[in-house]
């Protein structure tokens, strides 16, 4: 079914694999701040307030650069900030709409403590606010689901990072070194390239049918967590995660109960870059757990660098859940019940 371009057409109408295609773009988006000027206050700590794919990119940030930060810096997926935000705090509020209730509820609540504040959306009431106000933002190409534009998130975000002082600008200059190879390596997943060759349609049919959890170390937990949003919501299937060596801890026994035969499918995402412990902790956990679950498909990253080895599996997660959604008879483009919630919410 996967080789057969009229199906993959038909169920695909929105474009996704097209759009997943072209990915290793958004690795050259350079854009500079508007309204960047600010008053040099010292910057104790960084607070992201996003949802889904709009925190995801601060998620890498933290776990890409997490030797290099000089300060605190915490996502927040909810609608209040912590009571610590204050003048010296920045925080940026990130939504691909720009209309996602949450961050404008932690915008409103970020003026009013006083912090140094700075917006990355595509367009909605965040940009009109940054217009109005002389807010430093960053405007994202438009015309994308946000779980295919963590990209150019990041990319948005290590630019405003940059603009206050928090990391080099030089880390976007690594983020756009690697388009060429992410260009090369994602190309062998395409639509064109048939099953026996193609790693990404291979995974989906092993996962069709099941429920997914993927499990990730230290480094590689924001990718874990990017295949789960993936599979949410390009496969419109449930999907869980979890993280190492956490999971050794509590999760890890709840494996070893009854039924035996469990419908799952359980993929570690390793990096060669995590800590020594952690990959011999996926090794002996898997090995212990056999015949009291499905053994583990191990997804070793490619990429000699940790940015590298994060974007390779990101734009890997959308490619299996688009596959698998065409597997699943399903469109992998919209999200139908996300938006019914946001309608039913006003």
């Amino acid at each position: 079914m996967l080789d057969d371009i009229n199906i993959l057409n038909q169920r695909d109408p929105g474009g996704a694999l097209k759009i997943a295609s072209l990915q290793y773009q958004q690795a050259n988006f350079k854009l500079d701040i508007s309204e960047g000027d600010h008053d040099q206050r010292q910057i104790t700590g960084v607070v992201v307030a996003g949802m889904g794919g709009s925190a995801l990119a601060a998620l890498l940030v933290k776990s890409w650069l997490k030797s290099e930060l000089s300060v605190p810096m915490e996502v927040v997926r909810t609608y209040d900030l912590p009571a610590y935000v204050g003048q010296n705090t920045l925080v940026i509020a990130s939504s691909y709409s720009g209309n996602t209730e949450e961050t404008l509820s932690c915008l409103e609540q970020a003026n009013k403590k006083g912090a140094q504040v700075s917006i990355i959306a595509s367009g909605g009431k965040l940009i009109d606010y940054a217009t109005e106000n002389h807010t430093a933002h960053m405007k994202l190409p438009v015309g994308l689901q946000p779980r295919m534009a963590v990209i150019y998130n990041l990319c948005a975000l290590i630019t405003s990072l940059a603009n206050f002082g928090i990391v080099s600008i030089e880390k976007l200059d690594e983020i756009s070194g690697v388009a060429d190879w992410l260009a090369s390596e994602t190309a062998k997943w395409g639509s064109d390239v048939p099953t026996v060759e193609n790693y990404a349609k291979q995974l989906a049919q092993q996962a069709v049918g099941k429920t997914a959890v993927f499990y990730g170390g230290s480094l590689t937990a924001p990718v874990a967590y990017k295949w789960k949003i993936s599979w949410n919501e390009n496969a419109k299937n449930v999907a869980f995660w979890n993280e190492l060596p956490e999971f050794n801890h509590n999760e890890f026994a709840g494996w070893t109960s009854h039924p035996v035969e469990k419908p799952f499918a359980v993929f570690d995402i390793v990096s060669n870059l995590e800590h020594p412990q952690i990959l011999k902790r996926f090794e002996i956990s898997d090995r212990l757990l056999s015949g009291q679950r499905p053994k583990s498909t191990v997804i070793n990253l490619a990429g000699d660098s940790a940015i590298k080895q994060m974007l390779w599996g990101s734009i890997l997660a959308d490619y299996v859940s688009i596959y698998l959604a065409v597997l699943n008879g399903i469109d992998p483009t919209p999200v139908n019940i996300i938006e019914k919630l946001k309608v039913e919410l006003v």
